[in-house]
């Protein structure tokens, strides 16, 4: 019965462990600047890894009153840009302490 449960005890000091590490590397994920581009940089915006924009350049050319659809379109396009780098960060980074449990 003993040995039982000092192997109990070695997987809770590895559990520890891993949240420790998990949670410092959301945090580092969390602080990161990520930057979005549309087409030929006409938009450009910030967002920090939890998905937070923090700005957005947007080039004078890019703004036509006549053609408000195109500005539309580079936003989004910018946007789904930082997104997408995101996402792709956040598996990066988080994916290793997922990858074995079923379910994820």
């Amino acid at each position: 019965m003993m040995r039982g449960m000092g192997n109990m005890q070695g997987m809770m000091k590895q559990m520890q462990k891993m949240q420790k590490n998990m949670k410092k590397d959301q945090e580092e994920l969390e602080s990161q600047e990520f930057i979005g581009k549309a087409a030929d940089e006409a938009v450009v915006v910030k967002f920090t890894g939890k998905k937070e924009m923090t700005d957005i350049q947007i080039k004078p050319e890019a703004v036509d009153p006549d053609d408000i659809d195109m500005l539309q379109d580079l936003v989004i396009m910018a946007v789904n840009d930082a997104i997408t780098q995101i996402e792709q960060e956040t598996h990066k980074k988080m994916g290793k302490y997922t990858q074995n449990i079923p379910g994820f």
